[in-house]
């Protein structure tokens, strides 16, 4: 079973690899390396045996928390652990006072879009273009957790 963790600086080359092989216009490592220390910022990985699986983002702001980034490796994914990764993020945002959590997420991702119904998000709209490299909308989804406002 995978453990979940922060992410530290140290982990940055092998996220920035997974970014790369997740995402046609992923974060580079600097983007990690300069997002890491800001204090609205919360990310988390995957780990099971010292390999890291994938990693997730949030930025916090008041009781808003904003998923930016949620990747497993190529060749861990269904597996539960992107599930893993989401349950820890939503936590460690309840923890800091984040009762409304939005994302995007393309409008062909099958996979992220019924992860991300199963924790309770819900279409909210769409983002015409929004993911401009490859010309594809993106659902905004959001959940809000009433009792935690």
């Amino acid at each position: 079973m995978p453990k979940i963790r922060k992410m530290q600086e140290a982990d940055l080359d092998r996220i920035a690899e997974i970014a790369a092989q997740s995402f046609v216009s992923p974060w580079s490592r600097q983007g990690f390396a300069e997002a890491l220390p800001m204090e609205n910022a919360c990310f988390l990985l995957a780990e099971e045996a010292s390999a890291i699986l994938g990693y997730c983002g949030l930025y916090m702001a008041a009781d808003e928390g904003e998923i930016i980034n949620v990747a497993v490796c190529p060749e861990c994914r269904k597996k539960g652990i992107g599930d893993l990764l989401l349950t820890a993020l939503i936590e460690e945002g309840h923890r800091n006072g984040v009762s409304r959590f939005f994302l995007e997420v393309r409008v062909s991702n099958e996979a992220a879009i019924c992860l991300y119904e199963k924790h309770g998000f819900v279409k909210q709209g769409i983002r015409k273009n929004f993911y401009q490299d490859i010309r594809e909308d993106a659902y905004v989804m959001n959940r809000i957790d009433e009792e935690r406002k």
